[in-house]
């Protein structure tokens, strides 16, 4: 694909976008857009805010749209349905229409401050991505603290891109680099391999985290695994190719214990097989077998979502409707 040419704001006439999901945060936006308005207003030129309702089920579209008629600038985009976080961002990537685009959660945990720093960065720096690192994560537990490095570190080693370790969707992206990531056509998103395999120039800004204005994260591990396995499978063939190997070193190894037992049958005679030997063998390779079957399953199950090229969003209003 060919890469666009970068395209900073010649001059200070010049728009931001910032993109907020929203599921159930009936009672956090009101807050969440007073604070927002009164840090980026005094030093953005022009603002959009655009939130993305996912389906929520609580009023929020009720607030929403008394939000956007109050608001110079507020605007929504509200789903048919709960169709996860990555379709809401999507959608607003697709909606903005603002020369730099900022990604952000409604519970205040990215700070409005922060993206001060980010401007300041993209319009001096020459950089198309400036993504945010929290300086610390209170806001979760140890093990999910250290399970998402672990994530971070075997994706980097066998994905084709890398991604900024505890870098997540909060972050600058300039008008180029979204209009590449619009034209991205597949359907299941891993938005943070989405973000790195875009490529550009990107600097990291460190942040300090903010606790959650209301509610606790709706990310449990079931969701986490499904996510990292959404990364593994998108951004790397080695759960196919890996196979090879393994199969390899079995075949390697059958081989030679078959050499063993056939010169031992030559030399002393007939040896009688344990049962408990045997069903090891039997059980380990039905195993692997059954598991090398449902990584290609993982594979397969994506074609098939691909293939039959539904959207990947419906929405069912809009603040323009």
């Amino acid at each position: 694909m060919t890469q666009p040419m970068t395209a900073h704001p010649p001059s200070n006439q010049w728009t931001l976008s910032l993109i907020v999901p929203v599921l159930n945060e009936a009672h956090s936006l009101r807050r969440f857009l007073d604070e927002t308005l009164e840090v980026l207003l005094p030093v953005v030129p022009a603002l959009e805010v655009i939130f993305i309702d996912d389906g929520s089920t609580d009023g929020t579209l009720e607030i929403l749209r008394e939000l956007s008629s109050t608001y110079p600038g507020a605007r929504y985009v509200s789903f048919s349905r709960n169709f996860g976080k990555e379709a809401a961002l999507s959608a607003g990537l697709q909606h903005a229409t603002g020369d730099a685009v900022v990604p952000m959660d409604a519970d205040l945990q990215h700070p409005p401050e922060a993206v001060i720093d980010f401007i300041d960065v993209w319009r001096h720096r020459g950089v198309e991505v400036v993504y945010g690192i929290p300086a610390s994560k209170q806001a979760e537990t140890a093990s999910k603290t250290a399970t998402s490095s672990w994530f971070y570190r075997l994706f980097n080693k066998i994905s084709e891109v890398d991604i900024p370790a505890s870098a997540g969707d909060f972050r600058l992206l300039d008008r180029v680099v979204v209009d590449t990531i619009n034209r991205l056509p597949e359907r299941n998103r891993f938005m943070k391999g989405i973000y790195a395999w875009a490529g550009f120039r990107s600097e990291a800004v460190i942040y300090q985290q903010r606790g959650r204005l209301t509610g606790t994260s709706r990310f449990n591990y079931w969701k986490l695994w499904n996510f990292a396995l959404d990364g593994f499978i998108g951004f790397s063939t080695w759960p196919l190719r890996i196979w090879t190997y393994i199969g390899g070193i079995i075949a390697l190894s059958a081989f030679v214990y078959m050499a063993i037992i056939i010169t031992k049958t030559l030399i002393w005679g007939i040896d009688t097989p344990g049962y408990a030997s045997l069903m090891s063998a039997v059980l380990f390779f039905g195993g692997m077998q059954l598991l090398s079957i449902g990584i290609l399953g993982e594979y397969v199950a994506r074609m098939f979502s691909e293939t039959k090229r539904r959207p990947l969003y419906v929405v069912m209003e809009t603040d323009s409707t």
